[in-house]
């Protein structure tokens, strides 16, 4: 049986890091599902093909790539992900993740309300536009691109606004996801504050596990 911790959240809220420091503190393989989203959007912007498409035949191996990571791919991505066939085709991708062993943390809008609700821990990370907004605005100068924070705070408002009204698995928190706010947390604090939420959770798991 393997554990799960689910990371959803806001977009640059911070919990794609929490989730991989999470990964690499319990030796749990990470997905970021919201990197799927980007490749097909990706994909569609690059080639022009049908988004379902694109999402049935998804090329892992560009994932590291700096292109998915700009503002134009962020925002495709949200609009490929409001497509229920799109979802659709991601889904079995996801679950079956969800089962390496020892356990995997998944990241994203949706993963403990569809992908794993049985998920052993779920987190909702969240913090103000504009906290998000600089941290997002850190991490374009960082690649290069560009980018006035102003309009990240506008964009990001309105990526918030799709993804939670979205008819599709909506972004919402998980009625027993355990919230954290990192407005005012740097990555070592919010990591902290995260394992003391979810550690006891990961320990009661392991403790439930079949021996033998």
């Amino acid at each position: 049986m393997s554990i799960v911790i689910a990371v959803d959240g806001t977009a640059a809220s911070g919990k794609g890091t929490l989730a991989k420091k999470l990964a690499r503190h319990f030796s749990f393989a990470h997905l970021d599902s919201g990197s799927l989203y980007r490749l097909v959007a990706l994909a569609v912007i690059e080639t022009g093909c049908d988004a379902v498409a694109a999402a049935q035949a998804i090329d892992l191996s560009r994932a590291g790539d700096a292109a998915i990571r700009s503002d134009r791919v962020g925002a495709k991505a949200s609009e490929v992900s409001a497509i229920p066939e799109v979802r659709a085709a991601l889904f079995k991708f996801q679950r079956d993740f969800a089962t390496q062993w020892p356990g995997a943390v998944i990241d994203g809008r949706d993963i403990g309300t569809v992908i794993a609700p049985d998920a052993a821990a779920k987190l909702f990370i969240d913090a103000t536009p504009e906290v998000r907004a600089r941290r997002r605005w850190l991490e374009l100068t960082g690649l290069g691109i560009r980018k006035d924070e102003r309009e990240l705070v506008a964009e990001l408002v309105a990526r918030d606004r799709r993804d939670r009204e979205r008819q599709v698995s909506p972004m919402v928190a998980a009625a027993d996801a355990l919230l954290l706010d990192t407005t005012d947390l740097d990555i070592d604090a919010a990591f902290a504050a995260a394992l003391t939420l979810v550690e006891p959770k990961v320990g009661a798991a392991l403790a439930a596990r079949p021996r033998g």
